[in-house]
């Protein structure tokens, strides 16, 4: 291949000249621009694939904390997050998100063009922005996990893939967007800072959760007894597994660090180099925090009650995970000591906010609501809080600097409330649009009976009932009487559909045992716990 001067020279000659000097010239920065075109585009692609590979991590958190009669069932809907998620926002999110930026047409509510793809769009971009919506819809999983139906979970994955996430991500990130601060004119002169997320993304998905798992209810026995009558602590389900659960947790950090550098979109120049470099160091400091203080104080807590020192893995794994959802906001506009700090608030946020919905009496299996929905406000509040002047210009040059953190506002002298203020307004405004949205959807799920499933089928559990038998050979935690019920139903019902339909084959009933006629030799009666494999292989 010929070099930039060997190609001008065929055209103009060797005889040094200044269309020589200009060829070399423009040739020169249109390769350097080709470059950084394709440095930016591996880079967007392997942040992406970052981000996709949290989507492991979800599935080995949900399927470690819940019991293990239920794990196909979890691990099955973290696989269909990202085909439903696929589905809706190539048909409909993106273009709701981002379809017709156009900074001349002012602020709007959603985008109106580029469905399925169509038009000029930047596929690097598009695969970046369809890994975070799949982090979402994964979000949900854990608080429904144990009891909602198939159907259920594909239509809310589609829904909030497809229209109530695009619906946040274009307020926060179009060009046209009322929050972005990449509008023509953004709201007060400054918009919300949110790099990669917090209220968009976590916040969104942890008000969905919230609302799905009030609609849905608890799960059978977590606050009631059999009868109705309130337990006076709620019973302990889960986990069956903490090594998935620690296995999860380290996927979902190592992904963080696609989600939030990755953020910056581009990589190809020193400063956003440096922009990307301070998110990842935050990152890991937020998550620090997060998880010390969510042990320790967990830690202090119970030696205050009981009198013993213990250490609690759940405390320690969701208050990183907290911390991670926190600095998320703003990794690339405080520095590494608030980062840290922001982590520590992080941690009680968590433990607060987690013994407030078992107060409340909300059933979270994993703990999502207040990992994503509180964890996403702190963040976003955090920001209006310790975003400084120095590191705002860095990561957005184009707002300024005459909005920045509330206590850094005190040390000009200032009262200055205005970036806070958008930060409170943002967390309001994914509030109340995922609620006022997503609730009814709900609603709507369990009057057409689609939402959750039989209590028989909850007591036997999701694997045997829906997905052909357990996800471990050694499984005995189904209720034996109750799988014994279930294969019975199940029977009747073939049987039922078979008389409908004319069928002449051979009967799903089982014979009736022969009569013992020995009259020395007393008849043993068979227990209903002797039976689970025969009553698995006639449901299958």
């Amino acid at each position: 291949m010929s070099s930039i001067f060997e190609t001008c020279v065929d055209t103009h000659g060797a005889e040094l000249s200044a269309e020589l000097l200009r060829c070399v010239s423009d040739d020169t920065s249109a390769a350097r621009e080709s470059l950084a075109s394709g440095v930016n585009t591996f880079y967007l692609i392997f942040a992406g694939a970052l981000v996709f590979f949290m989507q492991l991590g979800f599935a080995m958190l949900c399927a470690g904390s819940i019991r293990e009669k239920n794990v196909k069932n979890v691990l099955l809907w973290n696989l269909l997050d990202s085909a439903g998620g696929a589905l809706g926002f190539w048909s409909f999110g993106y273009a709701f998100a981002y379809g017709g930026d156009d900074p001349s047409k002012g602020k709007t509510f959603i985008g109106n063009s580029g469905f399925f793809l169509t038009g000029d769009t930047d596929m690097e971009i598009w695969f970046f922005q369809f890994t975070f919506a799949c982090a979402l819809s994964s979000i949900v999983a854990g608080t429904i996990a144990e009891r909602c139906k198939m159907e259920a979970y594909l239509c809310y994955s589609v829904f909030l893939c497809g229209f109530v996430y695009p619906v946040c991500a274009h307020s926060f990130w179009s060009v046209n967007g009322f929050l972005s601060n990449a509008a023509a004119e953004p709201l007060w002169g400054c918009g919300a800072i949110d790099l990669a997320g917090s209220c968009p993304v976590h916040m969104c998905g942890g008000v969905a959760a919230l609302c799905m798992g009030v609609v849905l209810g608890p799960r059978k026995g977590r606050f009631y007894d059999e009868d109705g009558v309130l337990l006076e602590e709620p019973k302990e389900m889960g986990p069956h597994s903490v090594a998935l659960q620690f296995l999860g947790t380290f996927a979902l950090w190592f992904g963080w660090y696609g989600f939030n550098p990755g953020s910056t979109l581009f990589i190809s120049s020193e400063r956003l180099g440096d922009v990307a470099s301070l998110a990842a160091v935050n990152t890991t400091l937020g998550a620090a925090g997060g998880a010390l203080s969510g042990m320790f104080t967990s830690t202090i807590i119970d030696e205050r009650k009981t009198g013993l020192k213990t250490w609690d893995t759940t405390a320690a794994m969701n208050g990183c995970l907290t911390g991670l959802v926190g600095i998320t906001a703003g990794c690339a506009t405080v520095d590494p000591w608030a980062a840290f700090v922001i982590g520590i608030v992080a941690g009680w946020v968590y433990l607060g906010a987690s013994a407030l919905i078992l107060r409340f009496k909300i059933d979270d299996a994993v703990d999502a609501v207040p990992v994503h929905m509180f964890g996403g406000a702190w963040g976003v509040i955090a920001t209006g809080l310790f975003t400084n002047e120095r590191r705002l210009a860095a990561a957005f040059p184009d707002i300024g600097t005459g909005n920045i953190g509330w206590f850094y506002e005190w040390g000009r002298g200032s009262g200055n409330f205005t970036l806070l203020g958008i930060q409170l307004i943002a967390v309001l405004f994914v509030l109340g649009w995922t609620a006022c949205i997503f609730t009814p959807f709900c609603l709507v799920l369990k009057y057409m009976n689609w939402l959750r499933i039989d209590p028989l089928e909850e007591e036997v559990g999701m694997d045997i009932s829906r997905h052909k038998g357990p996800a471990y050979e050694s499984q005995g935690s189904a209720n034996a009487e109750a799988l014994m019920e279930l294969s019975a139903s199940r029977r009747n019902l073939m049987d039922s559909s078979n008389s409908s339909k004319g069928f002449k084959g051979k009967s799903f009933k089982r014979e009736k045992p022969a009569e013992n006629t020995d009259t020395d030799k007393p008849a043993t009666e068979s227990k209903p716990e002797d039976k689970p494999a025969e009553a698995v292989e006639s449901m299958a």
